[in-house]
Order: structure tokens, then C-alpha cells, then sequence
């Protein structure tokens, strides 16, 4: 299953749709690494970077949040963290599984209902109030 951006899911903030787009980058190279068959550690590799950029565009996208006033800022940073607690256990059964190709599967099916979902749903709200805040 493919992880690909569409403009359906922009939120209509450069550096958030920026950001969006990288995000579905790397979590489609993820499971192109597990349906593949490449190395665990390359796996692990893809794993930690996802980690650590989710964090750098939690980190942005709730100081721009903040920025502007947003009003459902707390939402947003509960889900933010509960995304992380999320990817971090998925990391850890990966490693548990001995780098099953069954928990890559399910990890990028979370991943992506998860993208999906948020901007969907949360993220383009915040658009939204910057355009009806803005006029």
C-alpha cells in the first residue's frame, strides 16, 4: 500500500504542507523497506527518522499553533503526544518480532490512517482559522 500525499490533504500552510509531504514520503519508503525485504537495521534506520521527524513537526506545527492563538492548540499537542507513544511502540515491537514484515505492514497501515485522519480532521482546521482570521 502505497503512502502517497494528494492536494486533497493540504492544509494551506506552506511550511505544514511542506512538512506533510516529507512525512509521506518517508513512511511510504518505510514499507517500500519492509515489503522489499531490506536489512532490519535499514528498517530501524527508517524507524528513527520517522521519530525524529514527527518530533521536529510536532515541535513546528504547535509553535505556529501557538503563534496564531489557535484555540484547539491542547487537542492537537495531546494527540501530537499520543502519536509519538504510538510510533515509538511500533519501533519496539518491530525489534521484539526480530523485524517481522507483519509489524511493517501494520505499522504502515496505523501510519498512514493516522496521517490521513489528523490532517484531515485536526491539521486543516488549522487552515481554515488562519483564512477566516485573516480577512
Amino acid at each position: 500500500m502505497a503512502v502517497l500525499w494528494t492536494e486533497s490533504l493540504s492544509v494551506g500552510v506552506g511550511k505544514i504542507d511542506d512538512q506533510h509531504k516529507t512525512w509521506f514520503q518517508k513512511a511510504d519508503q518505510l514499507f517500500e523497506a519492509g515489503k522489499s525485504g531490506k536489512g532490519k537495521e535499514f528498517i530501524v534506520q527508517m524507524f528513527d527518522f520517522l521519530d525524529d521527524y514527527t518530533k521536529l513537526h510536532f515541535r513546528d506545527e504547535e509553535i505556529y499553533m501557538k503563534s496564531i492563538n489557535y484555540p484547539e492548540y491542547d487537542l492537537q499537542k495531546q494527540l501530537h503526544t499520543n502519536f509519538i507513544a504510538e510510533l515509538a511502540k511500533l519501533k519496539k515491537d518491530y525489534q521484539a518480532s526480530g523485524g517481522n514484515i507483519i509489524v511493517i505492514l501494520n505499522a504502515n497501515q496505523m501510519i498512514v490512517d493516522w496521517l490521513v485522519k489528523h490532517i484531515s480532521m485536526q491539521d486543516k482546521k488549522i487552515g481554515e482559522f488562519v483564512r477566516n482570521n485573516n480577512k
